[in-house]
């Protein structure tokens, strides 16, 4: 998609059918206090401190108060996602040399320890004390949020500590791409932190299998570039694609066993990175009426409605909540999907008169004024009551929350923005006005739907990169910034329309700038220092 281009007004979209590293920055002259950043909604280092401009990282660097001869006062480096703060300082930098060893000072820091060593073909020594050229990992006890880190540069050794593993691995992520290609990691002392605590990917395995090995490399490849949420949504019209005791007759001849799916779900937790599944409902049910046609709505006339099933039904609630209760287990992450979009007997112009079973339905529940859309609204909820049941925190797409309903959905629902092109659409501001918490997945640059069905057109890292910020949730146009604190983050999503466009190798190809330019926006709430030309340069030497 070429940068700027706008595409025109349509129809409700499906959304998925619903449609060494160089170090580079400013070297400072002369001597400065240490550095202070204030990070956004307040709080930095210790006061009195004055900070230097900031380096083409987008780092602010800042001179050591110990000048010496022998060094040159260190630059900040050079990473995807670009370091928050870089305080510099005279000395020779550390990079991985024979007999240095990768150190913990806790236990719960053996992964990350482990991981790290072999990465940089060190000796993992586990508790032993650190010594001279060897890489220490530790828990502090700050304040700081969970994903924060301190990487120290100093002496011919590195230290990272972080209130929390989720931190410190963080700053196992800089030092990598620090002396990635046999660079030297600089000098000096890197405060970090993210500005969102949702970064994300999402996948549509339902339409198009993905074999498991696959979505491992996609899981490295985000933990490596900090993202946080990999969301699976596997259940679809076209197919359901992990293995299911509870109802084994819906699930597709390709598909991941459960075994599968544990492993990637480990995986992802030894990156931190948590795995929300997507079971969306009560529309996208095409493989569960497949294997379930008495459950399929059909209006006034018996025509049946692709991939909807009837909510008057009991047995339609009861084979979904089977699968979320089932599921559970496998997925032991904080966050769950429940779809809840483009329910077709609300894209007619008289719901109650189409489906009159449904209107029965909501009278006999919700009274004599209720609706087709109460009725649909009280379906979401009881689905997250399932799922809060489990612990779960919720969230549907925008187009699940319908403003002619007078049943208020779930009040700690959260939403998922992907678009403002559906039946009735609302403006995101609706939605935050109403003290919700959103997460952006905004369909003009976010979603990377196969064969580019309809208007979509795949979105660039450029776009991302220039124009786009967790503010802008619909279109181009920013959200006012007293919402941004309701805006948890957002999420890159590749939809598969049409399947067969693409090999999974064309997807990861695909994805792979939107990727970073992504992370870097969610990170770091700065304008980037670097140009797109020099982003792009510095991704290809990291590999």
């Amino acid at each position: 998609m070429s940068s700027g281009r706008r595409r025109a007004p349509r129809r409700r979209a499906r959304r998925s059918g619903r449609a060494g590293l160089v170090a580079g920055g400013l070297a400072v002259a002369g001597v400065v206090a240490v550095a202070v950043a204030v990070w956004p909604g307040g709080g930095g280092e210790p006061s009195g401190a004055r900070a230097s401009s900031a380096d083409r990282s987008g780092a602010v660097a800042v001179a050591s108060p110990s000048p010496t001869r022998s060094y040159p006062l260190s630059v900040a480096p050079r990473t995807i996602p670009a370091v928050r703060e870089h305080t510099a300082a005279h000395g020779p930098g550390w990079r991985p040399a024979a007999g240095a060893r990768v150190v913990v000072d806790d236990n719960g820091l053996a992964d990350e320890g482990k991981l790290l060593a072999g990465e940089l073909k060190l000796a993992y020594a586990g508790r032993a004390g650190a010594k001279a050229g060897d890489v220490e990992l530790g828990l502090d006890k700050s304040k700081a949020g969970p994903e924060s880190y301190t990487l120290t540069v100093k002496n011919g050794r590195v230290t990272v500590t972080g209130p929390a593993e989720a931190g410190v691995f963080y700053g196992t992520r800089t030092l990598e791409q620090e002396v990635h290609g046999g660079g030297t990691a600089p000098e000096g002392v890197v405060r970090d932190r993210p500005a969102k605590p949702v970064r994300g990917f999402m996948l549509d395995i339902a339409r198009k299998h993905f074999t498991a090995a696959w979505i491992e490399d996609r899981v490295r490849e985000l933990g490596d570039l900090k993202y946080n949420q990999l969301g699976l949504h596997f259940s679809d019209d076209q197919g359901f694609r992990i293995e299911s005791d509870t109802h084994p007759e819906i699930v597709s001849q390709q598909h991941l066993t459960k075994d599968e799916v544990r492993r990637i779900v480990a995986l992802a937790a030894s990156r931190h990175i948590t795995v929300v599944p997507e079971i969306d409902s009560p529309g996208h049910l095409g493989a569960v009426i497949a294997a379930h046609p008495e459950l399929q709505l059909r209006n006034v006339s018996g025509v049946p409605v692709r991939g909807a099933v009837d909510i008057s039904k009991p047995a339609a609630a009861k084979i979904v909540d089977d699968l979320l209760n089932e599921y559970a287990d496998l997925f032991p992450g904080t966050d769950w999907n429940l779809g809840g979009d483009e329910y077709q007997a609300l894209t007619v112009a008289n719901p109650a008169a189409s489906f009159p079973q449904l209107a029965t339905a909501a009278r006999n529940r919700y009274g004599a004024g209720a609706g087709v859309a109460d009725l649909t609204t009280g379906w979401l909820n009881d689905r997250a009551k399932v799922v809060h049941a489990h612990g779960r925190t919720a969230r549907a797409w925008n187009d699940g929350f319908f403003r002619s309903s007078t049943v208020p959905a779930d009040g700690s629902l959260r939403v998922g923005y992907w678009t403002g092109k559906e039946f009735g659409a609302r403006q995101p501001v609706e939605y935050l006005s109403a003290g919700r918490k959103v997460v952006n997945y905004n369909d003009e640059y976010l979603y990377y739907v196969l064969g580019e069905p309809q208007t979509f057109v795949y979105p660039t890292g450029q776009r991302i990169y220039e124009q786009w910020t967790p503010l802008v949730l619909r279109g181009t146009t920013p959200v006012p910034a007293r919402y941004d604190s309701q805006i948890l983050g957002g999420s890159f999503a590749v939809w598969c329309d049409l399947a067969n466009s693409q090999t999974q190798d064309q997807v990861a190809a695909g994805i792979r700038m939107p990727l970073r330019a992504l992370t870097q926006k969610l990170w770091d709430p700065r304008t980037p220092s670097m140009s797109w030309t020099q982003f792009k340069a510095l991704a290809s030497r990291l590999g």
